[in-house]
C-alpha cells in the first residue's frame, strides 16, 4: 500500500514525557509513512525532543504558547461552555499555521491530539480527521472530584465536570474516528454522546512501550528498594505518592525497617520534596532517565487512587521484569493475569504484605518480573500499535 501523508497536530511536543504522539510517530515514520508535524509549545514545555522529531517527520513546525495567553484563554473560557482543557490551548498562530501547512502541501489525513488540541481541528480543511482523545477527561474529573489530593484539584474538577462533559458528549459528531486508550476510557465516552452508531467510530488503541529502550538490564538490583516514578505534578501521582508514603510504608517499616522508597520524576510539589526528611525516602525530582531508578530497583508501587486510561509507568517498569505491585483501578485498562504479571492489593494492608512478600522472595520477584515483560511484548508493542493507528486512517479515506 502507498504511504500516508499525514498532518500530525499536537498542543505539546511529543517527547520522551509524552510518549503517545512521540511513540506513534516514530512507529508511522519507520514503516515509511510521510508525517508533518505542527505543534504548539505550552510554557515550560522541553523542546528537546525537537531534533529526533525532526530526523522523522518530513516537516516539524512550533508555534510558542506564552503564559499570557493561557490566562487569557481561561479567563475566556470562564463564563462559556468551553471547558478549561479545550480553551488552554488557543493560539490564533497555530490556526493560521495548520492553514499555511495546507495551502503547501498535500495531505491524506489529520491526526489532532488530545482536548487541548481539539480547537485546532477547525482549521482543517478538506481532511478526513482523526481525533485522539487520549482518556476521557470527564471521567478522569469524576474521579478527583471525589479522591483528588488538594481542595484545589477538586474544585477545579467540579467547576469544570459538567462543562467537559457537554464537550466531550459532540466529540463523536465532530470526526470520523475518535481514540482511546483503554475500555473504560471509550465507556465513558459512549455514555455521553448521543451520536447514531458511535461505538463504530470509537477506537480503543492502547499505549505502548519502547521495549528497546525499556528493557532488563545486566546490574545488580538494589536490596528492599521500592520504586515509584512519574510526571509529580500530576495530581493522580501526588495522591499516590502521599499514600505511598504515608500509609504503606511505615506497615512495610514495621517489617523490614531496612526498606527504602525512591520517588523519581520531575517537578514534585513541597509536601513531597518534604517527605525526603526520612532518610529511607529519596525524591529525586527531574532526572535525565528513569532506567536506572527502575533496573536497581526491587518492586515497582503504584498505589493509584485513581487515574484513566492507561498508566505509562507500570508498562515501563514491568518491560524492565521490573514487579510491579499497584492498585485494581489501575488493571482494568490492562490484559494483565494478576498474580501472574502484576500484583493488586486494594488497601495499604495488602499493598505493605505484597511488598514485604516481593521484598523477601526471591523467586517471587524473579518471576512476576519476567512475566510482566513477557505481557508488555505481547500486547504493547508500539510497532503493532502504530500499524493498528494506520489502519484506522484508512478506514477514513475517501
Amino acid at each position: 500500500m502507498n504511504p500516508l501523508r499525514i498532518l500530525f497536530i499536537t498542543p505539546y511536543i511529543p517527547s520522551l514525557i509524552r510518549v503517545r504522539p512521540y511513540n506513534l510517530i516514530k512507529n508511522l515514520a519507520r514503516a515509511g509513512h510521510q508525517i508533518t508535524l505542527l505543534a504548539l509549545v505550552p510554557p515550560g514545555e522541553d523542546t528537546a525532543s525537537l531534533e529526533t522529531l525532526q530526523a522523522w517527520c518530513q516537516r516539524v513546525q512550533t508555534v510558542p504558547l506564552p503564559r499570557w495567553r493561557t490566562l487569557w484563554n481561561g479567563a475566556q473560557a470562564l463564563p462559556s461552555r468551553t471547558p478549561f482543557q479545550a480553551a488552554y490551548s488557543r493560539a490564533p498562530a497555530m490556526i493560521d499555521l495548520i492553514r499555511q501547512t495546507q495551502v503547501e502541501g498535500a495531505f491524506d489525513v489529520a491526526h489532532v491530539e488530545h482536548l487541548r488540541g481539539a480547537a485546532f481541528s477547525q482549521a482543517v480543511a478538506g481532511l478526513p480527521i482523526v481525533f485522539d482523545s487520549v482518556d476521557s477527561i470527564t471521567l478522569l474529573f469524576e474521579w478527583v472530584r471525589r479522591s483528588g489530593p488538594s481542595w484545589r484539584s477538586r474544585l477545579l474538577a467540579r467547576l469544570d465536570l459538567t462543562r467537559t462533559r457537554h464537550y466531550e458528549g459532540r466529540l463523536l459528531n465532530d470526526y470520523q474516528r475518535v481514540l482511546v486508550t483503554s475500555p473504560r476510557d471509550k465507556e465513558t465516552l459512549l455514555q455521553l454522546t448521543t451520536t447514531p452508531d458511535a461505538e463504530a467510530h470509537l477506537v480503543v488503541l492502547p499505549n505502548g512501550v519502547d521495549l528497546d529502550y525499556f528493557k532488563p538490564q545486566d546490574i545488580s538490583r538494589e536490596p528492599a528498594t521500592l520504586v515509584f516514578t512519574g510526571k509529580m505534578s500530576y495530581h493522580a501521582n501526588v495522591a499516590a505518592a502521599v499514600d505511598l508514603a504515608n500509609q504503606v510504608m511505615p506497615l512495610v517499616w514495621q517489617r523490614l525497617p531496612e526498606a527504602k522508597l525512591v520517588m523519581a520524576g520531575k517537578d514534585p510539589p513541597a509536601e513531597l520534596v518534604a517527605l525526603a526528611a526520612d532518610p529511607r525516602l529519596t525524591v529525586t525530582g527531574t532526572v535525565p532517565d528513569l532506567r536506572p531508578y527502575l533496573a536497581q530497583a526491587s518492586v515497582a508501587v503504584a498505589p493509584m487512587r485513581y487515574g484513566v486510561g492507561i498508566q505509562n509507568k507500570v508498562l515501563e517498569a514491568m518491560a524492565m521484569a521490573t514487579p510491579v505491585i499497584t492498585t485494581p483501578q489501575t488493571v482494568t485498562a490492562l490484559q494483565t493475569r494478576i498474580e501472574q504479571d502484576i500484583l493488586v492489593a486494594d488497601t495499604p494492608q495488602a499493598m505493605a504484605q505484597l511488598v514485604v512478600n516481593v521484598l523477601t522472595n526471591d523467586a517471587l520477584r524473579h518471576r512476576v518480573g519476567q512475566a510482566g515483560r513477557q505481557y508488555v511484548e505481547t500486547h504493547h508493542d508500539w510497532q503493532v500499535i502504530a500499524a493498528k493507528l494506520a489502519r484506522v486512517y484508512r478506514e477514513v479515506l475517501p
